[in-house]
This record gives structure tokens, sequence and C-alpha cells, in this order.
């Protein structure tokens, strides 16, 4: 069970060493919330603990950042927006106090597992549960937004499944770059993920999680194309809310659509009737018909009417012929590719690993005194308990300013197509960037600093001082094939002592 923090997604990483007043078992704050256990630590290394209040008797979440003050300010004002919007759909949140030396907040006890955890372990959902969960982000959403608020942090993080099926979303983050807009967009994005297990890092936001797939041009392949059963309209709303081209309603409207396609679940006669779709602008003639024809614009009114035309006409639906096609949405129009001899088209196929050998990855130290190479196997034993430790360093986060940076160096011995590349760290803090060039020259000092010279082309993003252990890679052109990639890390989380240090667990590489 993962309580996630205060403001950003969580990774289950060891306790970092904390300063004097260090919270333990059984200690009261503010003369009201004991500790019960440590639960986990967020991305940005504040403590999440369990709780009781023991005025009120009843469980809570508290989460602490060491130290208090202008560090904490921004987790604190977060927590005093958050707590003006009440809703079932919302964590609550309780208390939020800076001591100085350390700050806390108290919230809600969610006693489930966030999305990400829910899809780690049984894999993605159908669309009934996907739509379930995505309508009650929608009316949380709709909640913050009518109070004039912007969430800012919707990911499968933080939306939280509990034990006993209530949705709860938590932890509001947002900043100057959050505007309505993103969270709608958001929600999105956990509608895909739920049905995939896939996160669309360019539409809803970049995070930890396995980008989308996509075709050839670089566009979102439908839920549908790759989980058969996904009904039409979940599918339509879905990519209508990713696509950059289509305006999108307000969290209201979007919130009031949900609830009657999660109403349509459990109705087989609203199974050919679509939702309404969205578009970028009325006059623009380059938009699909079936687009233009289906604005959304007149919020709940207008929803109704739609849904009783569609319950009338699903009803004659099924007294007809049973074909059920004359209603249905046509899918999103992504790039498919034709089967031979047959006229049919095929989806593009999900991502796979692509298998990877001792013999294939080794370590790039152009600086140093090269007795960090050993271990780099275990970066692809598919383990990730095991893996490639750096050196402890002293004075500064840098590599203690003696180097550049060290790497991982993979050799996919032929050129092949690359859709992502994942590392697995064994904590978060830590800058990185994924490079590839035109050969590994051996390992050796004069090799490595070829490599270093000669490793300038990034794909995707550097992460600096990332928010979590996992970084995702995904900025691969399809066009283009790559046999020689290196992750290049340029600095090292502490891990206490003023001492740096970082492991690489695992590295896997997908190609179509």
């Amino acid at each position: 069970m993962t309580q996630v923090g205060e403001g950003q997604e969580a990774d289950e990483v060891s306790p970092p060493m904390m300063a004097f007043g260090a919270p333990t078992v059984g200690e009261i704050l503010a003369e009201r919330y004991q500790l019960a256990a440590h639960v986990n630590d967020d991305s940005a290394g504040r403590q999440v603990w369990r709780g009781v209040d023991v005025v009120l008797r009843r469980p809570v979440a508290v989460v602490l950042r060491y130290p208090g003050g202008d560090s904490a300010m921004e987790m604190l004002q977060a927590a005093v927006r958050a707590s003006r919007v009440i809703h079932s759909n919302l964590v609550g949140v309780y208390d939020a106090i800076d001591e100085g030396q350390r700050a806390y907040v108290v919230r809600e006890w969610v006693d489930g597992d966030s999305l990400r955890e829910v899809i780690a372990a049984a894999g993605p959902l159908d669309a009934a549960r996907a739509t379930m969960i995505a309508h009650s982000v929608a009316s949380a959403i709709a909640a913050v937004h009518a109070t004039g608020m912007v969430h800012g942090n919707i990911h499968p993080g933080t939306v939280m499944i509990g034990h006993d099926g209530r949705v709860v979303l938590a932890d509001a983050r947002a900043d100057s770059s959050d505007t309505y807009e993103t969270d709608i967009r958001a929600i999105g994005g956990v509608l895909y993920f739920a049905m995939t297990g896939h996160w669309p890092h360019r539409e809803a936001g970049v995070t930890a999680l396995p980008d989308a797939v996509r075709d050839t041009t670089g566009a979102v392949v439908a839920p549908r194309q790759l989980r058969p059963g996904v009904p039409a309209y979940v599918d339509d709303l879905t990519m209508d809310l990713l696509d950059p081209r289509l305006a999108l309603p307000s969290s209201e409207v979007l919130a009031a659509e949900l609830s009657r396609l999660d109403a349509a679940t459990e109705e087989h006669y609203l199974d050919s009737v679509g939702p309404l779709r969205f578009t970028a602008s009325a006059d623009d003639p380059s938009e699909p018909a079936q687009a233009s024809r289906r604005k959304i614009a007149a919020g709940i009114a207008g929803l109704v009417v739609i849904a009783v035309i569609g319950l009338f006409f699903g009803i004659s639906a099924l007294g007809g012929d049973g074909d059920g096609g004359d209603g249905q949405s046509p899918a999103p129009q992504t790039q498919t590719s034709a089967t031979p001899g047959t006229g049919e088209t095929a989806a593009p196929a999900p991502p796979k690993p692509i298998p990877l050998t001792a013999d294939q990855v080794r370590i790039v130290d152009a600086d140093g005194a090269r007795d960090e190479l050993d271990g780099a196997e275990a970066t692809v034993d598919g383990d990730t308990s095991t893996g490639w430790l750096t050196d402890a360093y002293e004075r500064n986060p840098n590599f203690g300013n003696l180097k550049r940076g060290m790497g991982v160096l993979i050799d996919l011995q032929e050129p092949r197509s690359v859709t992502s590349v994942r590392v697995e760290l064994s904590a978060s803090g830590s800058s990185a960037e994924l490079l590839v060039g035109p050969a590994d020259p051996g390992s050796s000092r004069d090799g490595d600093n070829e490599v270093v010279d000669t490793f300038t082309q990034r794909i995707g993003e550097p992460f600096e001082n990332a928010d979590g252990a996992t970084l995702t890679f995904s900025g691969f052109s399809p066009d283009e094939t790559y046999q020689y990639l290196m992750v290049w890390i340029t600095k090292l989380p502490p891990i206490g002592g003023e001492k740096y240090q970082i492991g690489v667990q695992e590295i896997t590489v997908e190609g179509p």
C-alpha cells in the first residue's frame, strides 16, 4: 500500500537519513497526531506515515518534510488551498503545521492503492472500470475548478482506489504552467492508462510511466486497437481528450458526460451510441466531418438531450436487425498498416522489451580510476534487486567534482528501431540523460573519452534532480534505427553523511 506524498508522485525507496528531530513510532505531533508506522517516502524525500488523530480517534496520513520554513512553503500552501474544497472524490486535508525544523501535512488516510499500483499488480482494466475511475476524477476536478483553483498533479500515482471501491484524487500541486485544460487533458491520460497501462507523456504530462503506444507518425494508438472490446464511445472520448487539435469541454461538462458513459457500461442499449466529439474550430474545413458535427458546447442540458436521443435509437436498434452499426461512432483516425492479401488494417503491435545480455552492456568512466567497472551485467539481468553501484562520492553530488559523469553503454548488436528506454535507479534525485552515438571504441580510457565526445545526440528530455527512481526516455524517431545507447549520469543523490551515490538496478529497451 502506498500513500503518495504531498504534491508528487511517490516512489517506494529506502527512507533517507534524517537529521536531528526525525520522527519515531509512537511520537505525538502537535499534541494530537500519533505516528503509528512509516509507510513510504515520496519522490522529493518527504516521509509519509500512518497515524492516529488521538482527539477524534481516526486514522490519518502524515506527510513530513525536512526542514520546514521557506523550503516547505509550497507544500503547506498547496495543503491550505486543497483544504478549502470538500468532495467525496478528493482526499480530505485536515491540518498543515510548520515547526521550522520540520513541517507536516495531516490528511485523510486512504485504505487502498494508487491506480499505478493496481495496474502494476493486475494489468490494464476493462473499459467499465476505467470509465468509473475517470468519472470520479472528473467529478473531483469539477469541484476544484468551481472554486477557481487548478489541481495540477493528476496522474496514476495520485488517483487512489480504496479497498471499499471509492476513488479519490490526492495531492494538488498547481504551478504557473498548470491550467484547467492541463487538468482535463490529464483525465484523458487517466482513461488511456487505465485501459492500456501506458501514459501519454506528450499529451498529458511527463511521468516515469511507460509512454503511450504510438504509430509511425508519432500519434497515440487508440485503446481499442490495443485492447479488443473497448467500446467505441469510451475510445472516442479518450482520444478526443488527448487530441491537441480539439477544443476541450469544461470539467463540469466532462464530468456529466462521463457520468452518462459510466451508467452506459451497465446498459447495453447504449453500446452503439457515442459521446459528443470536440473540435478545434467550427470553421476549420480540414477537421473530419465526424468531429465538426459533434462539438461540445451546450453543457449539461445538451448532454441530457443527447442521452434521451441515444436511448431512443438504442432501443430501436435492439428491435431491428441487431447490427448496431447505424449509431456507432467511427474510431479515431490513426495510421495503421495494411495486412497483405486481405485489404484489412492491423493495429501496430505494442512495444516489447529487446532482450539484452551481459556482453551488451559496459560502464563508461573516462575521468576516474576505472575501478567502478564491475557489475554492469546486473543492469540487464531482469532483477531490480541487483544492479551496478557507483562509489560514494564526497563534497558534492557531481561525482565530487572529479568527473563529467558516468554511463552505462548499451550495444544492441545491430541497428534497430527503438521506442523507449526505461532505467530503474536505486533512489530518486539523480540527473541523467540518454545519448546515442556512432560506435563503441572499446573499454579503455581513450575509448571512453571517445564515447563522451561522440555520443552527442540526446533522446528526449534530460532528467534534472529526478522526482522518481524510474526514468523513461521515449523521444526516439520512428524513421531511424539505433545500435549504441548510453545512460549518462551527471548528478548523484545524497545517501547521508555528505556522501552521494546511485545504483542502476535495471535497464529495459523496448522496440516494435
